[in-house]
């Protein structure tokens, strides 16, 4: 293997895989111990606590800590971090939920959901960190976990992964070689990101404008609402000919199934495909996952979805109200949860492009407007969402409107598709970067430099404990009876 910048060719002991100089050891083994604490036990009021929600997936730093009392801190909030820690969450470690611990967190305090590697003398905490964040070390870790609704490691699955070491002056030059080029990585991945939410919001303005008109510069009109109230909000002004409904006056509004266990396995139910929340998302459907239920004969005929049909989310997270796509017959005989409401199209009256495109624009804000918040989901009834106000275009232009909208829309895709191209190429650079890195092949090695193994020897010699040396026992000397000397 060639150094991908310095163009030495990595020495390898024979029969090991190590490169030279390089030795073998455990995370306990180079890591000091991180002793809990009670939050009251700081000489302050509040403290900075990192949580797993302090970080997100694959950006490796911490950048929500959140400002807690002392009287309000988790049972969780129980180890002192120090600048240079690296925190690991335990927690479906897949997520990589990883950072390093700067300056400004110093002295704060993070969840036992983390483990909290804190380097040794045998370690640079950036070439730690590194190491951590590698796909190589995060799969090893992942097959540990247990569980199934919380997936999770223990800390000791963490603390007893065997790790190659470099000597300790290469390891520095491994963190600095990784930390400028990452770097270039992380802007293109910044980059990427932007264009890629630029792209989402350029998509759904053109769906949202679209569907009421408003593309290519034509002239909009106020339009009237019968028996609008303020619940509506605002309505766009629609072009000339336009007008505004009701959900429930151009489309058949139904509610789905409610799975009832208890009946499951009731000889005159049938079995069938049904979607669920998951299923349905903003703008398009998820059917790599499709659960079945057993339900009365009579219903499942009812509730059969068909083409056309637009479905729409009745509850879940609050920006899950509404959202939906159109139904394409993908599966046969597939029906809906009661958490999905199926609009069905009477009479032509609408595209259900045009519905489901509104839907997923004005419909958002509006079901947030007239959705109940309960203390964990929220929801809209089939009685409010029959009343979303919906724009209906002339029926002979409807055809030509939609094409004018895809079309827009496959220019705004054709950006999407080229950012998340960016992104998953930089996530490639970033894996063989890393890899590259941990196998002795990003920089080159000095012949100067101890052997991690030497290193590793004396810290090891230095943890064990001191022995006592053994005293040898000398046999007293006895007389054999009878012959006790006698005194003089």
């Amino acid at each position: 293997m060639t150094d991908s910048g310095a163009g030495d060719s990595v020495a390898v002991a024979p029969g090991e895989g190590l490169p030279e100089g390089w030795g073998r050891a455990t995370i306990r083994e180079l890591c000091a111990a991180v002793a809990k604490v009670q939050p009251d036990e700081l000489d302050r009021a509040t403290f900075q606590y990192v949580d797993i929600g302090s970080i997100a997936s694959d950006e490796f730093v911490v950048s929500a800590a959140k400002e807690i009392t002392v009287r309000a801190a988790p049972s969780r909030a129980r180890q002192l971090i120090q600048a240079g820690d690296t925190v690991f969450s335990t927690v479906r470690p897949y997520l990589k939920k990883i950072a390093w611990i700067p300056e400004s967190l110093d002295g704060e305090i993070a969840s036992t959901g983390f483990c909290v590697l804190r380097p040794g003398a045998a370690l640079d905490s950036r070439f730690l960190f590194h190491l951590v964040t590698s796909d190589d070390f995060v799969v090893r870790i992942t097959e540990k976990q247990r569980g199934v609704s919380y997936p999770a490691v223990r800390e000791v699955d963490i603390l007893e992964e065997e790790i190659w070491v470099p000597p300790l002056p290469e390891q520095r030059r491994i963190a600095a070689k990784l930390d400028e080029q990452l770097a270039h990585i992380e802007a293109g991945e910044a980059a990427a990101r932007t264009a890629l939410a630029s792209s989402e919001i350029l998509r759904d303005r053109i769906t949202g404008e679209g569907a009421c008109g408003g593309l290519d510069g034509a002239e909009l009109f106020p339009a009237e609402l019968e028996k609008a109230d303020a619940d509506d909000g605002v309505l766009p002004n629609l072009p000339l000919g336009w007008r505004w409904a009701r959900l429930g006056e151009i489309a058949a509004v139904a509610g789905g199934v409610t799975k009832d266990s208890k009946k499951q396995s009731d000889p005159d139910y049938v079995e069938v495909p049904y979607l669920r929340v998951a299923n349905v998302q903003r703008g398009r459907l998820v059917l790599d996952r499709i659960e079945k239920i057993r339900v009365p004969a009579v219903k499942a005929d009812a509730l059969r979805l068909v083409k056309g049909d637009v479905l729409l989310n009745e509850g879940g997270d609050r920006d899950k109200l509404g959202r939906g796509w159109i139904w394409e017959e993908q599966i046969e005989d597939c029906i809906h949860q009661n958490h999905v409401f199926r609009a069905r199209v009477v009479n032509d009256i609408i595209d259900p492009l045009l519905l489901a495109w509104h839907a997923n624009s004005f419909g958002k804000s509006w079901c947030d407007r007239n959705g109940k918040q309960t203390v964990n989901l929220a929801s809209i009834s089939l009685r409010k969402i029959k009343l979303l106000p919906v724009p209906v275009p002339p029926r002979e232009v409807q055809a030509e409107l939609v094409k004018v909208i895809q079309s827009h829309v496959a220019e705004a895709a054709a950006a999407h598709q080229l950012a998340q191209g960016a992104l998953a190429q930089a996530s490639e650079l970033r894996g063989a970067l890393l890899h590259a890195a941990f196998t002795g092949a990003l920089v080159p090695q000095d012949p100067s430099d101890e052997p991690a193994a030497v290193l590793l020897d004396r810290i090891r010699a230095q943890r064990l404990p001191a022995v006592r040396p053994v005293r040898k026992r000398v046999p007293r000397k006895t007389t054999p009876p009878g012959q006790e000397e006698l005194p003089q």
